[in-house]
């Protein structure tokens, strides 16, 4: 399949690829050029970022969830006219013997893609070449063909501009540089990544005019040039089975916002007719739904809010008291139980939760399955991943979580018609989990016929 396609990388997190991803994505959107976004990586709100500049979901691009076949066909699935791919962390950051296990570099082997290191080049020219250098030249093959420096003047650019041309000719291309940028042009921090659009005044602003900027500074005929020198993508589709529509309602407001794409695609391609509803506009769980989903989010920022919402406490307590079939992750899972910050939620669990003031469990974890559940037998594995300060008085015994590194502890309440807990699923990686609970859903639908 022609999939022409580049990543945005980073030499580590706050080099600027965030920025010149974006900014890239809004040219060429701007041009009208039909782009797709995808994310290396867990995260959830870059990918919000991308919906505002590009206009369409974007999705995930993680090793750890997705073997190289997946990863291929996920990026097949979401292409365009030109597919731009943000990085995560340092280009070769991950894990395992090597330590590049799961990184953005992990990415580009396994789809074949060229990248553009944003190299961050306030206070120094020479040194941020070496910088280039040290990341091509670290493995055999880094599929590293262009760069792009943040934070520089004209001048210095030019000087680095032609350093880049001396030491790599036309293996590396020097593809412009992002100037220091007015301070209502940063994008915010917070303690999970940056701050989600919907808390960015006037994001669309500012990324137009973020573009406008980088329309004079940007090579943007080299970097589609580099999308399309890459190869062709060989994938086989995953093959799914289509089973009786069901309908599961998901909570989708700014409390409850952090789900993958992919696994909503998922259950809709199974046969799911997805009902979105908000407890944060106090609405109930539709009266027609035959599942529950509880993304993560930011739950703790409206727990005033959530709390006097009682109807829509009760309709999910009311639904999962019935047996409807229900997952619930980090947020979702907190607003399940009896506490959030000393605010009454929905009470279906008696755990409280509060902010601990550090991660808590953080990173990616397998989770292995004590007894049967939602999602099929003991023993069955999912891949999962945490982030979270806040931490809960009861986390459940369902699965056993490890680590990497080996560390392991218990966590999730898991039963046949519950998931609840703090990590975060990628279903489009297990489709027999998704199966199992979109199964019980229908039969929790003919059981209430």
């Amino acid at each position: 399949m022609n999939c022409p396609r580049v990543i945005i990388a980073g030499t580590g997190s706050g080099c600027g690829k965030t920025t010149a991803s974006c900014a890239v994505m809004a040219l060429l959107r701007m041009s009208g050029v039909g782009v797709s976004a995808l994310k290396c990586g867990p995260d959830y709100i870059d990918p919000m970022f991308h919906r505002c500049a590009v206009g369409v979901p974007s999705a995930n691009l993680d090793p750890f969830f997705c073997g190289p076949e997946l990863l291929r066909s996920t990026l097949a699935s979401h292409a365009g006219e030109i597919s731009v791919i943000e990085g995560v962390m340092g280009y070769y950051d991950g894990s395992g013997p090597e330590g590049t296990d799961y990184s953005t570099w992990s990415v580009a082997q396994a789809t074949l893609t060229p990248a553009v290191l944003a190299v961050n080049g306030r206070g120094s020219t020479t040194s941020a070449v070496a910088a280039l250098e040290g990341f091509v030249n670290f493995v055999p093959e880094s599929f590293i063909g262009g760069v792009i420096f943040n934070g520089v003047t004209p001048w210095t650019y030019e000087r680095m501009k032609a350093a880049v041309l001396r030491r790599f000719g036309g293996r590396v291309r020097p593809l412009g540089y992002i100037p220091g940028l007015p301070a209502e042009l940063t994008m915010e921090s917070r303690h999970l990544g940056l701050v989600t659009p919907d808390e960015v005044a006037d994001i669309t602003d500012r990324l137009r005019r973020l573009a406008e900027i980088c329309r004079e500074t940007v090579d943007m005929d080299g970097i589609a040039a580099l999308a399309k020198s890459a190869p062709e993508l060989a994938f086989t589709p995953p093959r799914l089975p289509v089973l009786p529509p069901v309908t599961v309602a998901v909570a989708r407001d700014a409390a409850f916002s952090f789900v993958y794409e992919d696994t909503l695609r998922l259950l809709e391609k199974m046969g799911a007719r997805l009902r979105f509803f908000s407890p944060l506009a106090d609405e109930p769980v539709p009266e027609d739904a035959q599942g529950l989903y509880l993304p993560g989010g930011y739950p703790e920022l409206h727990a005033d809010i959530l709390e006097k919402n009682r109807r829509a406490a009760g309709s999910v307590r009311d639904a999962a008291a019935s047996g409807m079939p229900t997952i619930a992750e980090c947020g979702g899972f907190q607003y399940l139980g009896k506490a959030l910050d000393g605010r009454q939620m929905c009470g279906v669990l008696p755990h409280e939760s509060s902010n601990t003031g550090h991660l808590v469990r953080f990173g990616y974890v397998t989770l292995t399955a004590r007894g049967p559940g939602l999602f099929g037998d003991a023993g069955l594995t999912l891949p999962a991943h945490e982030f979270h300060y806040y931490d809960s008085t009861e986390n459940g015994h369902g699965f056993t979580a490890r680590k990497t590194n080996g560390r392991q502890w218990d966590c999730a309440v898991y039963t046949d018609t519950l998931y609840a807990g703090y990590p975060h699923l990628y279903l489009p990686a297990r489709p027999q989990a998704a199966g199992s609970f979109l199964r019980k859903c229908a039969k929790f639908g003919r059981r209430q016929c």
